[in-house]
């Protein structure tokens, strides 16, 4: 696995306005939440306090790993056409007669229910760098699946 955090201008944008709304609101409410349940009193027993700690502690987990996301982003743009499946292409493969349409992306965009394959998985592995009307075997833990690349797009 390597270092880079493939993902889209769009995707990267995401991230980065996530990142800004809890540097920004996010640390200001669960900082006005802390001093509100310190004024309650007897912190020991504190619900309110003990439950802003642990949304200011979410909070930070999530700032660091958006910041190591976004340093390690490598930008790919959507790819039209070329020979070969890479980051970014978007494809239409065929298995058992059913033609299916998949976008090989970076990890933090996969979302196979709408055909958006990472490039880490098995099966984006498997069609990286697969040509129009190669077969792809794609290794899956019930066993192997055949696909027959249709078209790059």
């Amino acid at each position: 696995m390597s270092d880079a955090d493939y993902m889209s201008q769009e995707k990267f944008d995401e991230l980065t306005e996530e990142m800004k709304h809890r540097e920004t609101v996010t640390r200001k409410e669960v900082a006005s939440q802390l001093e509100y349940a310190k004024s309650l009193g007897d912190l020991s027993e504190n619900f309110e306090y003990h439950d802003a700690k642990d949304r200011q502690a979410a909070n930070e987990k999530r700032v660091l790993e958006l910041d190591a996301l976004l340093k390690n982003a490598v930008i790919v743009e959507s790819q039209q056409g070329g020979e070969a499946i890479n980051i970014g292409t978007t494809f239409t493969a065929t298995r058992d007669g059913k033609e299916t349409t998949f976008q090989v992306v970076g990890s933090n965009e996969a979302d196979p229910m709408t055909g958006k394959i990472s490039n880490e998985s098995p099966m984006g592995r498997a069609f990286i760098g697969a040509k129009s009307g190669d077969a792809v075997k794609v290794e899956t833990p019930s066993g192997a699946i055949q696909y027959t690349v249709s078209t790059i797009l």
